[in-house]
């Protein structure tokens, strides 16, 4: 059993890389989440995996200072909130039950709260904001 779900985490990975290489394309789908769940994905999946990730170009511009620093941009902080709004409006909208919807709406202002002040701001113009764009 063991094995099956390193495979899938392994699986569920590559496809998150995928994805994430289709938001550096198409600026409408945000390359950081994917990245960064393909690198969780990675962590519990595979060493082999995981070092091959670390070791990409991908990884490096998009997620590693990130990772080390615990820094984005405010572009990339945008993106990933805007695009998270954009997916929970569609359950906020189809499901009709105002417990859901509150928990949809906390669930915005946690996000919003955690990306604006927990998640450090790499200043405009600095060094590192030129290293990952």
């Amino acid at each position: 059993m063991k094995k099956i779900t390193k495979a899938l985490l392994v699986l569920c990975g590559l496809i998150c890389v995928g994805l994430g290489l289709l938001g550096v394309i198409l600026p409408i789908l945000p390359t950081t989440p994917f990245l960064l769940l393909a690198s969780v994905c990675f962590v519990k999946g595979s060493d082999r995996f995981d070092c091959w990730f670390k070791s990409t170009n991908l990884y490096k511009k998009h997620l590693e200072s990130f990772v080390q620093n615990r820094q984005m941009t405010l572009k990339q902080k945008w993106t990933i909130l805007l695009t998270a709004d954009i997916m929970l409006c569609f359950p906020f909208f189809l499901v009709d039950n105002l417990h859901m919807r509150i928990f949809l709406i906390v669930l915005v202002i946690a996000k919003f709260y955690y990306f604006m002040f927990r998640i450090e701001t790499i200043p405009a113009g600095s060094k590192k904001e030129k290293s990952l764009s």
